[in-house]
Parts: C-alpha cells; sequence; structure tokens
C-alpha cells in the first residue's frame, strides 16, 4: 500500500510518498491554500494511495484533510507526540520537514489504529460553538471575580445584601447599590456590571443555538442523567466518529476513566489516569457530580454502595465516571445503528 505522510504548516504541507516497504518515493512541498490543497487530491489519486497521513489534521492540516476527505481519500491523523517518539529512535537528530513527512507516513502505514479527522458539517459547526461559548464563560467567570473584588472596596458587605453576581436578580440589586455614585470606582463597576449582562445574552443565544444542533442531530446523550445539551455537544464534538471505539475499554482509556494498571512483582494496583481528552473527562466528571447530588438517582446509589465498601469519596466519583463514560458510549453505538453513515458525521 502506497501511502502519503502530511507535515503540516501555516504556509507549507510538506508531503512524503512511500511505498509498502516504508521507502521514500517522492518529497513535495506544496501550499497550504486551496489550489496547494488540489493539488494534493491531484498527487494522492494519480498515486493510487491507499492512506493519507497528516500530522495537525486538527490546526494546520484541518483544511487538507477535509479536501482529501471529500475526494474519498482514507486520513488518518498522526498525534505529534509519535512523531516525536519516532524521530528519537532515529539514529541522528537531525530534525526536518521532510523527515517529519516521511516519519509521518511511515506511523500511517503501520499503525492500523490511527483515528480520522473530526469530520465536518453540523457536528464541525456545533464544535465551533460550543468552544466559544467556553470562552465566554471563562471571560464572564473573570470579569464577576474583577467586579466581586471592586465591590469589596467600594461597596463593603455588599453580599450580606443578596447581591450574588451569578444571577440577574443579584446584578440588578448591584446596580442599585451604584446607582447615583459618579465616582471613578463605581463607574469602573458599572462597566462590568455590563459587561457580565452583555456576556450572560451571547451565552445564553449560543446556548439556544446549540441545543438546536443537538436536537437536531437525534443524539440520545440527553436522556442520561446529567448530561444536558451543553455537555451533550462537548462529547459529540470530541469523539467525532464513535467507530473507532470498538469497545467500552477504549472510550475509557480516551477519555481518562480507565485507570492505568501500575503492578510490580506481588503488588497489583491501578493509579489514577491524568490524560485522556480533558473535555471529554470534565462533561463526565459534571454528570458525575449531578447525579450524586440527587437522592434517588442510579448515580447516587452507586457513589453510596462504593462509600460503605470503604471506598474514599474521591475513589467513588471515579468508579462511577467509567459507569457514566460506558453508558455514553453505549448511546453513542446505539445512536450510530440507528443512523446512517452520511448523517452521523454531518
Amino acid at each position: 500500500m502506497l501511502v502519503i505522510g502530511i507535515d503540516s504548516h501555516k504556509d507549507t504541507l510538506v508531503g512524503c510518498l512511500i511505498d509498502a516497504a516504508g521507502r521514500p518515493l517522492e518529497h513535495r512541498s506544496i501550499a497550504n491554500t486551496a489550489l496547494g490543497h488540489r493539488e494534493l487530491v491531484n498527487w494522492a489519486q494519480g498515486a493510487s494511495v491507499g492512506r493519507v497521513a497528516i500530522e495537525g489534521s486538527g490546526g494546520y492540516g484541518r483544511a487538507a484533510a477535509l479536501a482529501l476527505g471529500e475526494a474519498g481519500a482514507e486520513v488518518v491523523d498522526v498525534p505529534p507526540q509519535m512523531t516525536a517518539a519516532a524521530r528519537r529512535s532515529q539514529r541522528t537528530a537531525a530534525k526536518s520537514d521532510p523527515l517529519d513527512a516521511l516519519l509521518i507516513a511511515r506511523i500511517g502505514a503501520r499503525d492500523s489504529d490511527l483515528p480520522p479527522p473530526r469530520p465536518g458539517g453540523t457536528l464541525e459547526e456545533l464544535r465551533w460553538l460550543a468552544g466559544y461559548r467556553r470562552e465566554l464563560v471563562k471571560s464572564r467567570t473573570a470579569h464577576i471575580n474583577r467586579l466581586h473584588a471592586d465591590l469589596t472596596q467600594i461597596r463593603c458587605g455588599y453580599h450580606r445584601t443578596g447581591a450574588a453576581l451569578t444571577s440577574a436578580k443579584g446584578l440588578q440589586r448591584v446596580a442599585r447599590l451604584l446607582a447615583g455614585d459618579s465616582a471613578a470606582p463605581a463607574r469602573v463597576a458599572r462597566g462590568r456590571l455590563r459587561q457580565i449582562r452583555e456576556l450572560n445574552r451571547q451565552i445564553a443565544d449560543l446556548a439556544a443555538e446549540i441545543s438546536e444542533l443537538v436536537s437536531a442531530n437525534g443524539t440520545t446523550l440527553t436522556k442520561i442523567r446529567g448530561i444536558g445539551t451543553i455537555g451533550a455537544a462537548d462529547i459529540l464534538t470530541e469523539v467525532g466518529d464513535p467507530a473507532r471505539f470498538a469497545t467500552k475499554a477504549r472510550f475509557a482509556m480516551a477519555n481518562g476513566t480507565a485507570p492505568l494498571q501500575a503492578s510490580s512483582g506481588r503488588t497489583v494496583r491501578h493509579r489514577l489516569n491524568r490524560g485522556g481528552n480533558r473535555q471529554l473527562n470534565r462533561a463526565i466528571h459534571t454528570a458525575a457530580l449531578t447525579q450524586i447530588a440527587q437522592p434517588n438517582s442510579e448515580g447516587r446509589r452507586l457513589y453510596q454502595q462504593h462509600l460503605d465498601r470503604g471506598k474514599t469519596k474521591r475513589e467513588a466519583i471515579r468508579a462511577l465516571k467509567r459507569r457514566i463514560s460506558d453508558r455514553i458510549w453505549t448511546h453513542l453505538q446505539t445512536d450510530l445503528r440507528n443512523t446512517s453513515p452520511t448523517l452521523a458525521l454531518t
């Protein structure tokens, strides 16, 4: 099988074509533009390659990966860590774009478990909206913290009035506390207050748009207790194609809820997995905390069972997260079976 490896950069796509034995046949440096992407597609089709491996298919190589996929090529993503590990195994410490492209091609030829690039279409729109919403939420938190710091100086004890900065009523109370004060600190605080309200409006609008896209996707993830439309959006966009996770164990390892074995000799133990997709892990963690807070939920009962067996709270939460991970995997696979391949990725 002929394979092309692509080392993607802002301006160029450096490619290497290898044969079935991993020998380089041709190197090319192609402009990372629409014209360059057409040249890359023509190269792949003309050489009848079986696979195109791209490092950076979610970044600089994103547009090229989508163009190749639309042309019918099999495209896989090569993590930079794998390229770096392959480079360290070389006899010399040399590094160049053509060498990286060669290593990427060889990784693409030998590794059958490499994931495809993130799908485009509706899921890509959802990813952009969900990512932008996270940015706005982070910005709002920063503004709230700054306003709180201001008010503790210019309106000491304001928090005792019930003026919580996380609610609309609380913001109204703060506005009344600042009304009529023309001093610079009060004007600055009112400016922060306006920004928080504007961010609240934008976040609400994005949440409504995300909810529509999640509903249109037809996913059943929202039937899992603790997973709303925002959590479902995060899971869908981070997972991409559920078919790449053949088992629950693989999915758990990918999201960091599967413990890592740390056994030696007669000692059999596992340790916390701090790897995996942290956005997926965050969505699962939020679902776990939501279930624990609901006394009659299945998650709360499982959590309590682990506590009764002598587990710590953290250990019980980790066990619950693994159970939720397995449930998410089941829903994703069911949705995939009930949806046509085209609709599942768009």
